[in-house]
């Protein structure tokens, strides 16, 4: 528990997100929502079923988000692989501009 609070804190100062903010993040919309069924047991006011629907509707609109981040974040393309896209097209342009060249 200790460790899961530590890698908590420390991911929330990097950029991006990690398993540790996700988990943190799914763990307080449930808390959230079960907070909001048990007022609503007890209370039965409708301004709680209100919260409950809002509530619902923000943990799927972040779950969306975080899912279609995942998506993007798969279709980056580390360093290596720009620098060797880069090159490979430098080596077509070079090779162009010499063909040019000869047919001068």
């Amino acid at each position: 528990m200790a460790s899961f609070i530590t890698e908590l804190w420390e991911t929330v100062f990097q950029p991006g997100t990690s398993p540790a903010l996700i988990t943190a993040t799914h763990a307080s919309f449930c808390l959230l929502v079960i907070s909001l069924v048990v007022l609503i047991f007890y209370s039965g006011s409708i301004h709680f079923f209100n919260l409950l629907v809002i509530a619902l509707l923000l943990w799927g609109s972040v779950t969306w988000f975080i899912a279609e981040l995942e998506k993007e974040k798969a279709k980056l393309k580390t360093n290596e692989e720009l620098q060797e896209q880069e090159g490979v097209k430098r080596d077509v342009k070079e090779g162009d501009a010499e063909d040019t060249k000869k047919d001068k």
